[in-house]
């Protein structure tokens, strides 16, 4: 059994942890061993720092692999990342983070780890990743990088909600057919994948909301996206959200 989640928020935004909580509570030991990967920020010291206070009071083995100062020669860097419960990337920029995974061999060392039982997950960039292909902001303005590890068909689209324009360009890439259909995911909305197929959604507040993306032709012929609202389960109570109301 392979899974990976996406994530719409985290330590590095939440107060409350309710989605690290989550994150956790999908690991495969007790007492999991997190690692956090910050390549998509540079290996920001301070994130890393954030990480580490965020989870080491948590029933977790914490720890981060910086591969910009890297210390680990190929053989001790398999071994880590496969001891692994679980996998957690930081945001920034995806198109440099898929570039440094390459060089390092870290890509295929997550594709093992991965068919090996790891949760891998992450947010914004480290969302984008793990898909055929991801809408970004990596080269300035917001575009689609048909390039991913591909281990969740289709795409991904992070801060659908909160940052201008990702809602149309997603949209609008979706319906021309530059990035493939796929997943939406606003700020606070997390979303568990099995063997790449949704198998839970949730969200940390009652309006967060997960979209399926896809490609339609309306009755004028013209080619357009519709969103497919997901239900979710709002975490830390028993209401399930209905995460909105499709769109066309």
């Amino acid at each position: 059994m392979s899974r990976l989640a996406l994530l719409g928020g985290g330590f590095s935004t939440d107060e409350d942890g309710l989605l690290d909580d989550w994150v956790l509570g999908h690991a495969r030991a007790s007492r999991p061993k997190v690692c956090f990967l910050p390549t998509a920020s540079g290996d920001a010291p301070a994130y890393a720092e954030r990480f580490l206070a965020a989870f080491r009071p948590r029933s977790c083995e914490p720890s981060v692999l910086p591969l910009f100062r890297r210390e680990s020669d190929d053989a001790a860097l398999r071994a880590f990342l496969l001891a692994q419960d679980v996998v957690y990337v930081g945001g920034g920029n995806t198109a440099n983070l898929l570039a440094v995974w390459r060089v390092h061999g870290v890509d295929r060392l997550l594709r093992e780890a991965y068919a090996g039982g790891t949760l891998l997950c992450g947010i914004s960039a480290g969302a984008n990743c793990w898909a055929e292909g991801s809408h970004t902001d990596s080269f300035g303005p917001l575009t689609h990088l048909p390039d991913g590890l591909g281990l969740l068909p289709g795409s991904v689209c992070p801060h659908y909600d909160s940052e201008p324009g990702r809602r149309s360009s997603y949209r609008a890439a979706v319906a021309s057919g530059a990035l493939s259909a796929g997943w939406a995911v606003e700020d606070g909305a997390a979303a568990l994948f099995t063997d790449g197929r949704l198998t839970e959604a949730v969200t940390r507040t009652p309006d967060a909301r997960l979209y399926r993306v896809r490609a339609d032709t309306g009755a004028d012929g013209a080619d357009g996206a519709v969103e497919e609202a997901v239900p979710c389960r709002l975490l830390g109570g028993d209401v399930t959200a209905s995460c909105g109301t499709p769109s066309g």
